[in-house]
C-alpha cells in the first residue's frame, strides 16, 4: 500500500506525485539504498543536532510528543520526524517547532528526488531523507525522531549515536514485515517484534524501555550486555507511581512529582513517564523538573482519543459528543475498552480498516460496551469488506462514508470514530480540524 498525500499548493503537489510514482521495493530489507541516498546529498545525518530516537508498536508517537513539549518547555529549538502524517504531508517534518512550509517541502522534496534517479527508493526513504537535509541547514538544539516501522531496517535508523534510544509499548502489528522469516532471531512474536524495535540501539547509548513480558525483557537484556549498551528498564532502572492527581517517577537517586497528561487514556502516563526517562538517562541537554511538569500536560497529539470539536462533520450529529481515535491493533484495542470503561462511555462505533489489519483487534474488546457498529471505507485506501466484521454480537450496518453514517444515528449521546489513522486524517480534514 502506498501512504499517498495530497497538498493545496502546486508545488508540493508536484513532488507528491513523484512519490506516489515511485515503486514499491517488496521484500527489501536492509540500509543500503538510504545510506546511498544520504550520501549522494552529503550524508546530512551526520550534521543534525542531537536526537532522541523512539521506536515501539503503541505510544512511540505520544511519547515524541511529549519529549518534544518538555524540551520546548526548557527553551529548546526542536526539529521533529514523525508519521503518518494525518491531513497534511508537512505533518512529518517540524523544524525548531513549526511545521515545514510548502514552499521549503517541495524544494527538499525536489532535491532529494532529484538525486534518488537510479535507485529503488521507497516513500519512507524521500522523507527521511528530507527531513534530514532539512535539519542539518536549520538550526536547532535538538532532534525527536519516531521510527516509521520496526526499528533495525527502519529508514531512521542511520543515526550515529541518538542521545537515548526508548522503546514504547510491545505489541503484534505489520507482522508481515516484522514477523518475516530469519535465522537467528527470536522465535516467540512479542520477542521477535522486540528484537526489531531494539534494532535502533548503539553502542553506549541509553536503551530506555517499559516492561514487558519475561521473554521480551530476556531479549533486551541478552541484546544489550552483547552490544554494551546501557539498559534502563521500567521495573529495575526507573518506575512510577500514579495517584489521581499525577505520577511520581523515580529512580534510585531521585523522585519527581508531575502531573497527569491531558492526553486521555492511563497509558498516556507510561507514554510521557518514557520520555521523562529518556531525558533523565542522557546528560548533554539539561532539563528541570518545571520544563517536565510545564511539557506534560501542554503536549497534543491528534487522533489519539480526540474529542472533536465543532465542525461541519460532527454538526451531523448535534448534540453528541464525538470522538476519533486512530489505534488499530490489539493493544490499541485494549486501551480504548479501558479508557471507555473508565469514563462509562458507550459509544456508537463508526469503524474503517485497511486492508491486512484484523477487525477483531479493536472489535473483541469494543463490542460488548458499543452501542452499534458501523463500518465505512477508509478513503484512498484499500479497505477490509464489510464481510469481514461480521459475526459480532452487536447491530451492525455499512455506510458509504462517515458523514452518513453520523447522519444516519438517531441522537446519539456519544460516537467513536477509530480503525485507522487514515481515517482520522479524513475526519479531521472534513471537520476542518487540520493539525499545526
Amino acid at each position: 500500500m502506498r501512504d499517498f498525500a495530497v497538498s493545496q499548493s502546486p508545488a508540493v503537489q508536484a513532488q507528491l506525485d513523484r512519490l506516489a510514482a515511485l515503486s514499491l521495493p517488496h521484500g527489501r530489507f536492509g540500509l543500503a539504498t538510504i545510506h546511498e541516498l544520504l550520501s549522494r546529498l552529503g550524508d546530512p545525518h551526520l550534521a543534525i543536532p542531537p536526537a532522541f530516537h523512539v521506536a515501539g508498536t503503541n505510544g512511540k508517537g505520544s511519547t515524541c510528543a511529549y519529549l518534544r513539549a518538555m524540551l520546548e518547555a526548557q527553551g529548546y529549538r526542536v526539529h521533529a520526524i514523525a508519521s503518518p502524517h494525518l491531513v497534511r504531508y508537512n505533518e512529518r517534518i517540524r523544524i525548531a517547532g513549526e511545521l515545514v512550509s510548502d514552499d521549503e517541502l517541495a524544494s527538499l522534496l525536489a532535491e532529494v528526488l532529484d538525486a534518488a534517479r537510479g535507485l529503488d527508493v521507497s516513500f519512507f526513504e524521500t522523507t527521511i531523507a528530507a527531513s534530514f537535509l532539512a535539519f542539518a541547514r536549520y538550526p536547532a538544539d535538538v532532534c525527536v525522531i519516531e521510527v516509521g516501522l520496526g526499528g533495525r531496517f527502519d529508514a531512521t535508523n542511520v543515526l550515529p549515536r541518538p542521545l537515548a534510544c526508548g522503546i514504547a509499548t510491545l505489541g503484534i502489528d505489520h507482522e508481515r514485515f516484522l514477523l518475516a522469516p530469519e535465522h537467528n532471531v527470536p522465535a516467540a512474536p512479542l520477542a521477535r517484534i522486540a528484537f526489531e524495535k531494539a534494532g535502533i540501539r548503539r553502542a553506549g547509548v541509553p536503551l530506555v524501555t517499559q516492561t514487558y513480558p519475561a521473554e521480551v525483557n530476556g531479549t533486551l537484556e541478552m541484546l544489550a550486555f552483547a552490544d554494551s549498551v546501557p539498559l534502563a528498564m521500567r521495573g529495575a532502572t526507573w518506575d512510577v507511581d500514579v495517584t489521581a492527581n499525577g505520577f511520581t517517577w523515580r529512580n534510585a537517586t531521585s523522585a519527581i512529582a508531575l502531573p497527569l497528561p491531558t492526553i486521555l487514556g492511563a497509558h498516556q502516563v507510561d507514554n510521557a513517564a518514557l520520555a521523562v526517562a529518556m531525558l533523565r538517562a542522557q546528560d548533554v541537554l539539561p532539563i528541570s523538573a518545571e520544563a517536565m511538569a510545564q511539557g506534560i500536560p501542554a503536549a497534543r497529539w491528534p487522533a489519539r482519543m480526540q474529542r472533536l470539536g465543532q465542525g461541519p462533520l460532527t454538526a451531523l450529529a448535534p448534540g453528541a459528543e464525538v470522538w476519533l481515535d486512530g489505534g488499530h491493533n490489539p493493544d490499541a484495542g485494549q486501551a480504548l475498552r479501558r479508557l471507555l470503561d473508565q469514563r462509562d462511555m458507550r459509544p456508537h462505533l463508526i469503524l474503517g480498516m485497511i486492508a491486512g489489519k484484523t477487525p477483531a483487534a479493536l472489535l473483541d474488546p469494543l463490542h460488548a460496551v458499543v452501542r452499534s457498529v458501523t463500518i465505512v471505507p477508509v478513503p484512498g485506501h484499500e479497505c477490509l469488506p464489510p464481510e469481514a466484521f461480521a459475526g459480532w454480537p452487536v447491530p451492525t450496518t455499512i455506510a458509504p462514508d462517515v458523514m452518513s453514517a453520523l447522519s444516519a444515528l438517531d441522537a446519539p449521546e456519544t460516537v467513536l470514530i477509530a480503525g485507522s489513522l487514515y481515517l482520522a486524517g479524513a475526519v479531521l480534514q472534513a471537520n476542518g480540524e487540520v493539525p499545526d
